[in-house]
Protein backbone atom coordinates (compact mmCIF):
# COMPACT_ATOMS: atom_id res chain seq x y z
CA UNK A 1 0.00 0.00 0.00
CA UNK A 2 1.34 3.41 -0.93
CA UNK A 3 1.57 6.08 1.74
CA UNK A 4 2.63 9.69 1.88
CA UNK A 5 6.24 10.30 2.84
CA UNK A 6 7.02 13.46 4.75
CA UNK A 7 8.86 15.97 2.57
CA UNK A 8 12.51 16.60 3.41
CA UNK A 9 13.75 20.08 2.52
CA UNK A 10 16.99 22.02 3.03
CA UNK A 11 17.51 24.53 5.82
CA UNK A 12 17.49 27.31 3.20
CA UNK A 13 14.14 26.10 1.88
CA UNK A 14 12.79 26.01 5.43
CA UNK A 15 13.87 29.61 5.98
CA UNK A 16 11.97 30.65 2.84
CA UNK A 17 8.74 29.31 4.31
CA UNK A 18 8.75 32.14 6.87
CA UNK A 19 6.97 35.26 5.66
CA UNK A 20 7.20 38.86 6.84
CA UNK A 21 5.06 39.59 9.92
CA UNK A 22 4.81 35.88 10.83
CA UNK A 23 4.78 34.84 14.46
CA UNK A 24 7.38 32.09 14.88
CA UNK A 25 7.69 29.76 17.87
CA UNK A 26 11.25 28.53 18.23
CA UNK A 27 11.82 25.45 20.36
CA UNK A 28 14.84 24.87 22.55
CA UNK A 29 16.46 25.69 25.86
CA UNK A 30 20.01 27.02 25.98
CA UNK A 31 21.52 24.81 23.29
CA UNK A 32 19.22 21.84 23.87
CA UNK A 33 16.69 21.09 21.13
CA UNK A 34 17.67 24.06 18.96
CA UNK A 35 17.32 23.77 15.17
CA UNK A 36 20.54 25.70 14.62
CA UNK A 37 20.80 25.01 10.88
CA UNK A 38 17.41 26.57 10.22
CA UNK A 39 18.17 29.63 12.38
CA UNK A 40 21.48 30.07 10.54
CA UNK A 41 19.68 29.85 7.21
CA UNK A 42 17.05 32.37 8.35
CA UNK A 43 19.76 34.84 9.33
CA UNK A 44 21.56 34.33 6.02
CA UNK A 45 18.35 34.93 4.10
CA UNK A 46 17.64 38.17 5.94
CA UNK A 47 21.17 39.50 5.54
CA UNK A 48 21.14 38.83 1.79
CA UNK A 49 17.57 39.91 0.95
CA UNK A 50 16.21 41.83 3.96
CA UNK A 51 13.40 39.26 4.09
CA UNK A 52 11.42 38.31 6.11
CA UNK A 53 10.71 41.46 8.11
CA UNK A 54 8.92 42.33 11.34
CA UNK A 55 8.70 38.83 12.81
CA UNK A 56 7.26 38.07 16.23
CA UNK A 57 9.50 35.54 17.98
CA UNK A 58 8.10 33.34 20.75
CA UNK A 59 10.37 31.11 22.83
CA UNK A 60 10.19 29.42 26.20
CA UNK A 61 13.60 30.30 27.60
CA UNK A 62 17.13 31.41 26.69
CA UNK A 63 18.27 30.00 23.33
CA UNK A 64 21.91 30.75 22.59
CA UNK A 65 25.47 30.63 23.83
CA UNK A 66 25.77 34.14 25.33
CA UNK A 67 27.16 35.97 22.28
CA UNK A 68 26.42 33.66 19.37
CA UNK A 69 24.25 30.78 18.15
CA UNK A 70 20.54 30.36 18.74
CA UNK A 71 18.43 33.49 18.76
CA UNK A 72 21.55 35.63 18.67
CA UNK A 73 21.54 34.88 14.94
CA UNK A 74 18.25 36.74 14.62
CA UNK A 75 19.27 39.87 16.56
CA UNK A 76 18.91 42.17 13.56
CA UNK A 77 16.85 45.33 13.61
CA UNK A 78 14.13 45.03 10.99
CA UNK A 79 14.01 41.25 11.13
CA UNK A 80 12.26 41.29 14.51
CA UNK A 81 9.29 43.41 15.57
CA UNK A 82 8.38 41.74 18.86
CA UNK A 83 9.70 38.99 21.11
CA UNK A 84 7.87 37.09 23.84
CA UNK A 85 10.14 34.86 25.87
CA UNK A 86 10.99 33.44 29.24
CA UNK A 87 14.66 34.40 29.48
CA UNK A 88 17.26 36.34 27.48
CA UNK A 89 20.43 35.74 29.52
CA UNK A 90 22.06 33.66 26.76
CA UNK A 91 21.16 36.21 24.09
CA UNK A 92 23.38 39.21 24.67
CA UNK A 93 22.84 40.90 21.28
CA UNK A 94 19.07 40.71 21.78
CA UNK A 95 19.30 42.03 25.29
CA UNK A 96 21.81 44.82 24.84
CA UNK A 97 21.15 46.01 21.31
CA UNK A 98 17.48 45.39 20.64
CA UNK A 99 15.64 45.18 23.97
CA UNK A 100 17.60 47.60 26.14
CA UNK A 101 18.06 49.83 23.10
CA UNK A 102 14.25 50.07 22.63
CA UNK A 103 14.51 48.80 19.06
CA UNK A 104 11.94 46.02 19.40
CA UNK A 105 8.94 45.29 21.59
CA UNK A 106 9.81 42.75 24.28
CA UNK A 107 7.81 40.80 26.83
CA UNK A 108 9.00 38.44 29.53
CA UNK A 109 6.57 35.75 30.67
CA UNK A 110 7.65 33.22 33.31
CA UNK A 111 9.17 30.11 31.77
CA UNK A 112 6.49 27.80 33.14
CA UNK A 113 3.76 30.08 31.85
CA UNK A 114 5.34 30.01 28.39
CA UNK A 115 5.36 26.22 28.05
CA UNK A 116 1.88 25.90 29.58
CA UNK A 117 0.62 28.64 27.25
CA UNK A 118 1.36 26.47 24.20
CA UNK A 119 -1.10 23.90 25.52
CA UNK A 120 -3.75 26.61 25.86
CA UNK A 121 -3.00 27.73 22.30
CA UNK A 122 -3.34 24.14 21.05
CA UNK A 123 -6.80 23.95 22.66
CA UNK A 124 -7.81 27.31 21.09
CA UNK A 125 -8.13 28.92 24.52
CA UNK A 126 -7.68 32.70 24.64
CA UNK A 127 -4.82 32.44 27.09
CA UNK A 128 -3.60 31.02 30.38
CA UNK A 129 -4.78 31.80 33.91
CA UNK A 130 -2.11 31.42 36.57
CA UNK A 131 -1.10 32.73 39.99
CA UNK A 132 2.55 32.76 38.90
CA UNK A 133 3.92 36.30 38.79
CA UNK A 134 1.61 37.98 41.30
CA UNK A 135 3.49 40.62 43.27
CA UNK A 136 6.47 40.62 40.87
CA UNK A 137 7.28 42.69 37.79
CA UNK A 138 5.09 40.28 35.81
CA UNK A 139 2.03 41.65 37.64
CA UNK A 140 0.33 44.34 35.49
CA UNK A 141 0.11 46.53 38.59
CA UNK A 142 3.92 46.60 38.54
CA UNK A 143 5.32 46.27 35.00
CA UNK A 144 3.16 43.67 33.28
CA UNK A 145 6.18 41.77 31.94
CA UNK A 146 7.10 44.61 29.57
CA UNK A 147 10.87 44.86 29.16
CA UNK A 148 11.33 48.35 27.73
CA UNK A 149 9.58 51.65 26.99
CA UNK A 150 8.49 50.91 23.42
CA UNK A 151 6.50 47.92 24.65
CA UNK A 152 3.05 49.26 25.51
CA UNK A 153 0.38 46.69 24.68
CA UNK A 154 -0.98 44.92 27.76
CA UNK A 155 -0.60 41.14 27.36
CA UNK A 156 -1.19 40.29 31.03
CA UNK A 157 -4.38 41.11 32.94
CA UNK A 158 -5.27 40.91 36.62
CA UNK A 159 -8.47 38.91 37.09
CA UNK A 160 -10.40 37.52 40.07
CA UNK A 161 -11.62 33.93 40.17
CA UNK A 162 -13.37 32.32 43.14
CA UNK A 163 -12.27 35.24 45.28
CA UNK A 164 -8.58 34.88 44.34
CA UNK A 165 -6.39 37.23 42.37
CA UNK A 166 -4.98 35.58 39.25
CA UNK A 167 -3.10 36.65 36.13
CA UNK A 168 -4.43 36.10 32.63
CA UNK A 169 -1.69 35.75 30.00
CA UNK A 170 -2.93 36.44 26.46
CA UNK A 171 -2.20 33.69 23.94
CA UNK A 172 -0.36 34.97 20.88
CA UNK A 173 -1.15 33.84 17.35
CA UNK A 174 1.42 31.51 15.79
CA UNK A 175 2.19 30.93 12.11
CA UNK A 176 5.36 28.81 12.15
CA UNK A 177 7.09 26.40 14.53
CA UNK A 178 10.79 25.55 14.31
CA UNK A 179 11.54 22.39 16.32
CA UNK A 180 14.23 19.76 16.67
CA UNK A 181 14.27 16.02 17.25
CA UNK A 182 16.68 13.13 16.86
CA UNK A 183 15.04 10.70 14.43
CA UNK A 184 12.12 10.98 12.02
CA UNK A 185 10.48 8.11 10.20
CA UNK A 186 9.10 8.49 6.69
CA UNK A 187 5.72 9.51 8.11
CA UNK A 188 7.31 12.36 10.09
CA UNK A 189 6.97 10.77 13.52
CA UNK A 190 9.69 12.27 15.73
CA UNK A 191 11.70 10.62 18.49
CA UNK A 192 14.04 12.50 20.83
CA UNK A 193 16.36 9.78 22.09
CA UNK A 194 19.56 11.84 21.83
CA UNK A 195 18.08 15.03 23.28
CA UNK A 196 19.04 15.97 26.83
CA UNK A 197 15.46 17.18 27.44
CA UNK A 198 12.17 16.74 25.58
CA UNK A 199 10.98 20.27 26.44
CA UNK A 200 7.62 21.18 24.85
CA UNK A 201 7.92 20.25 21.18
CA UNK A 202 4.62 18.36 21.19
CA UNK A 203 2.68 21.30 22.66
CA UNK A 204 4.24 23.75 20.19
CA UNK A 205 3.50 21.49 17.24
CA UNK A 206 -0.12 21.09 18.32
CA UNK A 207 -0.52 24.84 18.83
CA UNK A 208 0.80 25.77 15.39
CA UNK A 209 -0.92 22.89 13.56
CA UNK A 210 -4.30 23.81 15.06
CA UNK A 211 -3.72 27.43 14.07
CA UNK A 212 -3.23 26.38 10.45
CA UNK A 213 0.48 27.17 10.52
CA UNK A 214 3.61 25.40 9.32
CA UNK A 215 5.57 23.03 11.59
CA UNK A 216 9.19 22.40 10.62
CA UNK A 217 11.36 19.90 12.49
CA UNK A 218 15.11 19.46 12.14
CA UNK A 219 16.44 15.96 12.89
CA UNK A 220 19.79 14.20 12.59
CA UNK A 221 18.54 11.10 10.77
CA UNK A 222 15.56 9.35 9.22
CA UNK A 223 14.38 5.73 9.27
CA UNK A 224 11.72 3.73 7.48
CA UNK A 225 8.13 3.94 8.59
CA UNK A 226 7.43 1.49 11.42
CA UNK A 227 11.03 1.40 12.65
CA UNK A 228 10.43 3.71 15.63
CA UNK A 229 9.14 2.26 18.88
CA UNK A 230 5.80 4.06 19.40
CA UNK A 231 6.71 4.67 23.05
CA UNK A 232 9.73 6.66 21.84
CA UNK A 233 7.76 8.90 19.48
CA UNK A 234 7.18 12.27 21.16
CA UNK A 235 5.67 14.22 18.25
CA UNK A 236 3.28 12.41 15.86
CA UNK A 237 3.99 12.82 12.17
CA UNK A 238 0.66 14.36 11.17
CA UNK A 239 1.69 17.49 13.10
CA UNK A 240 4.88 17.89 11.04
CA UNK A 241 4.82 19.65 7.66
CA UNK A 242 8.49 19.62 6.66
CA UNK A 243 11.67 17.89 7.77
CA UNK A 244 15.23 19.23 7.67
CA UNK A 245 18.16 16.83 8.07
CA UNK A 246 21.34 17.88 9.87
CA UNK A 247 23.43 14.81 10.64
CA UNK A 248 25.90 16.92 12.62
CA UNK A 249 23.51 18.77 14.93
CA UNK A 250 25.15 19.01 18.38
CA UNK A 251 23.43 17.87 21.55
CA UNK A 252 24.07 21.32 23.04
CA UNK A 253 26.46 24.21 22.45
CA UNK A 254 29.15 22.68 24.69
CA UNK A 255 29.39 19.11 23.40
CA UNK A 256 28.62 17.26 20.18
CA UNK A 257 27.16 14.26 21.98
CA UNK A 258 27.44 12.92 25.53
CA UNK A 259 25.39 9.73 25.96
CA UNK A 260 25.23 10.23 29.73
CA UNK A 261 23.02 13.32 29.18
CA UNK A 262 20.25 11.33 27.51
CA UNK A 263 20.47 8.06 29.45
CA UNK A 264 22.32 5.90 26.92
CA UNK A 265 25.21 5.44 29.37
CA UNK A 266 26.02 6.43 32.92
CA UNK A 267 28.91 8.69 33.84
CA UNK A 268 30.88 7.65 36.97
CA UNK A 269 30.44 10.34 39.62
CA UNK A 270 34.14 10.19 40.44
CA UNK A 271 34.81 11.55 36.93
CA UNK A 272 33.20 14.86 37.96
CA UNK A 273 36.03 16.99 39.35
CA UNK A 274 35.30 19.14 42.43
CA UNK A 275 35.15 22.88 41.84
CA UNK A 276 37.98 24.97 43.36
CA UNK A 277 37.57 26.11 46.96
CA UNK A 278 36.62 29.75 46.57
CA UNK A 279 33.76 31.96 47.77
CA UNK A 280 31.29 30.35 45.35
CA UNK A 281 32.26 26.88 46.54
CA UNK A 282 31.83 27.91 50.17
CA UNK A 283 28.32 29.17 49.44
CA UNK A 284 27.36 26.07 47.47
CA UNK A 285 28.61 23.85 50.31
CA UNK A 286 26.61 25.74 52.92
CA UNK A 287 23.49 25.63 50.77
CA UNK A 288 23.90 21.87 50.37
CA UNK A 289 23.60 21.49 54.15
CA UNK A 290 19.88 22.32 53.74
CA UNK A 291 19.29 19.02 51.91
CA UNK A 292 17.50 16.15 53.63
CA UNK A 293 16.54 12.56 52.75
CA UNK A 294 13.67 12.28 50.30
CA UNK A 295 13.66 15.98 49.42
CA UNK A 296 12.53 16.98 45.93
CA UNK A 297 14.58 20.02 44.96
CA UNK A 298 15.42 22.36 42.12
CA UNK A 299 18.87 23.83 41.58
CA UNK A 300 19.16 27.00 39.54
CA UNK A 301 21.84 28.98 37.76
CA UNK A 302 24.55 31.26 39.16
CA UNK A 303 26.17 30.28 42.45
CA UNK A 304 23.47 27.65 43.03
CA UNK A 305 24.64 25.80 39.93
CA UNK A 306 27.66 24.70 41.95
CA UNK A 307 25.58 22.71 44.44
CA UNK A 308 25.31 19.55 42.27
CA UNK A 309 29.11 19.47 42.08
CA UNK A 310 29.18 19.47 45.90
CA UNK A 311 26.64 16.66 46.11
CA UNK A 312 28.66 14.59 43.63
CA UNK A 313 31.86 14.99 45.70
CA UNK A 314 30.02 14.21 48.93
CA UNK A 315 28.45 11.03 47.48
CA UNK A 316 24.89 12.23 48.10
CA UNK A 317 23.46 10.65 44.96
CA UNK A 318 20.13 8.93 45.62
CA UNK A 319 19.44 10.60 48.97
CA UNK A 320 17.27 13.33 47.43
CA UNK A 321 15.85 14.05 43.96
CA UNK A 322 17.10 16.91 41.81
CA UNK A 323 14.65 18.32 39.30
CA UNK A 324 15.47 20.72 36.49
CA UNK A 325 12.75 22.93 35.07
CA UNK A 326 13.46 21.69 31.53
CA UNK A 327 11.90 18.39 32.64
CA UNK A 328 14.91 16.40 33.81
CA UNK A 329 14.68 14.41 37.06
CA UNK A 330 17.56 12.79 38.94
CA UNK A 331 21.26 12.67 38.17
CA UNK A 332 23.77 15.51 38.53
CA UNK A 333 22.47 18.80 37.15
CA UNK A 334 24.65 20.52 34.57
CA UNK A 335 25.46 24.23 34.54
CA UNK A 336 26.76 26.82 32.12
CA UNK A 337 26.05 25.67 28.57
CA UNK A 338 24.93 22.33 30.06
CA UNK A 339 22.12 23.94 32.08
CA UNK A 340 18.79 22.27 31.51
CA UNK A 341 20.37 18.82 31.38
CA UNK A 342 21.86 16.36 33.85
CA UNK A 343 24.45 13.62 33.83
CA UNK A 344 22.76 10.27 34.50
CA UNK A 345 19.14 11.46 34.45
CA UNK A 346 16.58 9.01 35.80
CA UNK A 347 13.49 10.52 34.13
CA UNK A 348 12.89 13.05 31.36
CA UNK A 349 9.40 14.52 31.04
CA UNK A 350 7.98 17.38 29.00
CA UNK A 351 8.74 20.75 30.57
CA UNK A 352 5.12 21.86 31.05
CA UNK A 353 4.47 18.90 33.35
CA UNK A 354 7.46 19.87 35.49
CA UNK A 355 6.03 23.34 35.92
CA UNK A 356 2.61 21.91 36.78
CA UNK A 357 4.39 20.17 39.65
CA UNK A 358 6.23 23.33 40.68
CA UNK A 359 3.15 25.55 40.47
CA UNK A 360 1.22 23.16 42.71
CA UNK A 361 3.80 23.47 45.49
CA UNK A 362 5.54 20.12 45.01
CA UNK A 363 9.10 21.35 45.58
CA UNK A 364 10.50 20.87 49.07
CA UNK A 365 13.48 23.19 48.51
CA UNK A 366 14.42 25.59 45.72
CA UNK A 367 18.11 26.44 45.50
CA UNK A 368 18.42 29.68 43.52
CA UNK A 369 20.78 32.64 43.30
CA UNK A 370 20.30 36.37 43.82
CA UNK A 371 21.59 39.64 42.38
CA UNK A 372 19.93 42.05 44.86
CA UNK A 373 18.04 41.77 48.17
CA UNK A 374 16.22 44.64 49.87
CA UNK A 375 14.88 45.41 53.32
CA UNK A 376 11.54 43.74 52.56
CA UNK A 377 13.16 40.50 51.43
CA UNK A 378 12.40 41.23 47.78
CA UNK A 379 14.91 39.66 45.41
CA UNK A 380 16.03 40.81 41.98
CA UNK A 381 17.63 38.39 39.53
CA UNK A 382 16.29 39.88 36.32
CA UNK A 383 17.38 43.49 35.80
CA UNK A 384 20.72 44.96 36.81
CA UNK A 385 23.09 47.38 35.11
CA UNK A 386 22.44 47.28 31.37
CA UNK A 387 21.17 43.72 31.57
CA UNK A 388 17.52 42.74 31.44
CA UNK A 389 17.69 38.96 31.42
CA UNK A 390 14.14 37.95 32.24
CA UNK A 391 13.09 35.41 34.83
CA UNK A 392 13.29 32.01 33.20
CA UNK A 393 11.75 29.58 35.69
CA UNK A 394 12.78 31.64 38.72
CA UNK A 395 9.34 33.10 39.47
CA UNK A 396 7.46 29.82 39.00
CA UNK A 397 9.92 28.03 41.28
CA UNK A 398 10.39 30.57 44.09
CA UNK A 399 6.75 31.56 44.33
CA UNK A 400 5.64 28.00 45.02
CA UNK A 401 8.43 26.05 46.76
CA UNK A 402 7.98 25.19 50.44
CA UNK A 403 11.40 26.60 51.29
CA UNK A 404 13.97 28.64 49.37
CA UNK A 405 17.74 28.92 49.70
CA UNK A 406 19.06 32.02 47.92
CA UNK A 407 22.81 31.95 47.26
CA UNK A 408 25.22 34.73 46.36
CA UNK A 409 28.21 36.71 47.53
CA UNK A 410 27.58 39.60 49.92
CA UNK A 411 29.21 42.04 47.48
CA UNK A 412 30.12 41.71 43.82
CA UNK A 413 32.41 43.23 41.26
CA UNK A 414 35.97 42.35 42.23
CA UNK A 415 35.43 40.59 45.57
CA UNK A 416 38.52 38.61 46.60
CA UNK A 417 38.68 36.29 49.59
CA UNK A 418 41.18 33.86 51.03
CA UNK A 419 40.97 31.00 53.48
CA UNK A 420 43.68 31.04 56.12
CA UNK A 421 43.82 28.33 58.77
CA UNK A 422 40.13 27.55 58.38
CA UNK A 423 39.05 31.20 58.62
CA UNK A 424 37.70 33.47 55.90
CA UNK A 425 39.55 36.70 55.10
CA UNK A 426 38.27 39.50 52.87
CA UNK A 427 41.28 40.51 50.77
CA UNK A 428 39.43 42.94 48.52
CA UNK A 429 35.85 44.06 48.95
CA UNK A 430 33.50 43.99 45.96
CA UNK A 431 32.42 47.28 44.41
CA UNK A 432 28.77 46.30 44.06
CA UNK A 433 26.39 46.10 47.01
CA UNK A 434 23.92 43.26 46.65
CA UNK A 435 21.91 44.18 49.75
CA UNK A 436 20.14 47.39 48.70
CA UNK A 437 17.45 49.72 50.02
CA UNK A 438 15.16 48.83 47.13
CA UNK A 439 15.71 46.25 44.42
CA UNK A 440 15.79 47.42 40.83
CA UNK A 441 13.09 44.91 39.89
CA UNK A 442 10.95 42.57 42.02
CA UNK A 443 11.60 39.04 40.78
CA UNK A 444 10.61 37.56 44.16
CA UNK A 445 8.19 39.17 46.58
CA UNK A 446 9.30 38.86 50.18
CA UNK A 447 5.89 39.95 51.45
CA UNK A 448 4.06 37.23 49.53
CA UNK A 449 6.53 34.65 50.83
CA UNK A 450 5.87 35.71 54.42
CA UNK A 451 2.12 35.59 53.86
CA UNK A 452 2.41 32.05 52.51
CA UNK A 453 4.72 30.86 55.28
CA UNK A 454 7.66 30.02 53.00
CA UNK A 455 10.96 29.46 54.80
CA UNK A 456 13.57 31.73 53.19
CA UNK A 457 17.33 31.55 53.72
CA UNK A 458 20.02 33.80 52.21
CA UNK A 459 23.47 32.18 52.07
CA UNK A 460 26.62 34.23 51.43
CA UNK A 461 30.30 33.42 51.82
CA UNK A 462 30.56 35.26 55.14
CA UNK A 463 27.10 34.97 56.73
CA UNK A 464 23.73 33.24 56.59
CA UNK A 465 20.55 35.32 56.86
CA UNK A 466 16.95 34.28 57.50
CA UNK A 467 13.77 36.10 56.59
CA UNK A 468 11.53 36.62 59.61
CA UNK A 469 8.26 38.43 60.23
CA UNK A 470 10.25 41.31 61.72
CA UNK A 471 12.97 41.57 59.08
CA UNK A 472 16.12 39.90 57.79
CA UNK A 473 18.22 38.31 60.52
CA UNK A 474 21.83 37.13 60.71
CA UNK A 475 21.88 33.55 61.99
CA UNK A 476 25.40 32.34 61.11
CA UNK A 477 28.77 34.01 60.56
CA UNK A 478 31.90 32.57 58.95
CA UNK A 479 34.96 32.01 61.11
CA UNK A 480 37.25 35.05 60.83
CA UNK A 481 34.40 37.44 59.96
CA UNK A 482 33.37 40.34 62.18
CA UNK A 483 29.74 41.50 61.83
CA UNK A 484 30.46 45.17 62.49
CA UNK A 485 33.47 45.33 60.21
CA UNK A 486 32.79 42.85 57.40
CA UNK A 487 28.99 42.71 57.13
CA UNK A 488 27.12 45.73 58.52
CA UNK A 489 28.89 48.37 56.34
CA UNK A 490 27.65 46.61 53.21
CA UNK A 491 23.96 46.46 54.13
CA UNK A 492 22.17 49.84 53.89
CA UNK A 493 19.33 48.89 56.23
CA UNK A 494 19.06 47.52 59.78
CA UNK A 495 19.62 43.77 59.99
CA UNK A 496 18.62 41.90 63.11
CA UNK A 497 21.06 39.62 64.87
CA UNK A 498 19.78 36.28 66.13
CA UNK A 499 19.82 35.70 69.86
CA UNK A 500 22.43 33.02 69.24
CA UNK A 501 24.59 33.54 66.16
CA UNK A 502 26.25 30.29 65.12
CA UNK A 503 29.63 29.91 63.50
CA UNK A 504 29.33 28.47 60.01
CA UNK A 505 30.45 24.83 59.79
CA UNK A 506 34.26 24.76 59.75
CA UNK A 507 34.26 22.02 57.10
CA UNK A 508 33.01 24.54 54.56
CA UNK A 509 36.41 26.20 54.60
CA UNK A 510 38.63 23.10 54.26
CA UNK A 511 39.99 21.44 51.13
CA UNK A 512 38.79 17.98 50.24
CA UNK A 513 35.58 16.13 50.96
CA UNK A 514 33.59 17.52 53.90
CA UNK A 515 32.07 14.17 54.87
CA UNK A 516 28.50 15.46 55.28
CA UNK A 517 26.69 12.37 53.97
CA UNK A 518 25.88 11.03 57.44
CA UNK A 519 24.78 14.50 58.57
CA UNK A 520 22.34 14.76 55.66
CA UNK A 521 21.04 11.22 56.23
CA UNK A 522 20.34 12.02 59.88
CA UNK A 523 18.11 14.98 59.04
CA UNK A 524 14.35 14.50 59.26
CA UNK A 525 12.17 15.28 56.26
Amino acid sequence: MAYMKKEVISADEAARLIKSSDAVIIGGSGGIGVAESILEALESRYLSSQEPKQLTLIHTTGIGAVTHHGLNRLAHEGLIKRVIGGNFGLQLPFMKELIVGNRIEAYNFPQGVMCQLYRAMAAKQPGLISHVGLGTYIDPRVEGGKMNEVTTEELIELVELAGNEMLFFHAPQADVAILRGTTADEHGNISLEHEAATLEGLSIAQAVYNAGGVVICQVKRTVERGKLNPHMVRIPGFLIDKLVIDANQPQNYAVQFDPSLCGETRRPLESISPDPLDERRIIARRAALELFPGAVVNMGVGVSAGIPNVTAEENLDGIFTITIEAGVIGGVAGHGLYFGSAYNPEVIIDQAYMFDFYDGGGLDVAFVSFAEIDINGNVNVTRFGNRNDGAGGFIDITQNARSIVFSGTLTGGGLEVSIEQGALRIKKEGKIQKFVSQVNQISFSGQRALERGIDVLFVTERAVFRMTQVGIEISEVAPGIDIEQDIAPHIPFPVKIAQTVKTMDSRLFCEGQMGIRDDILSRAR
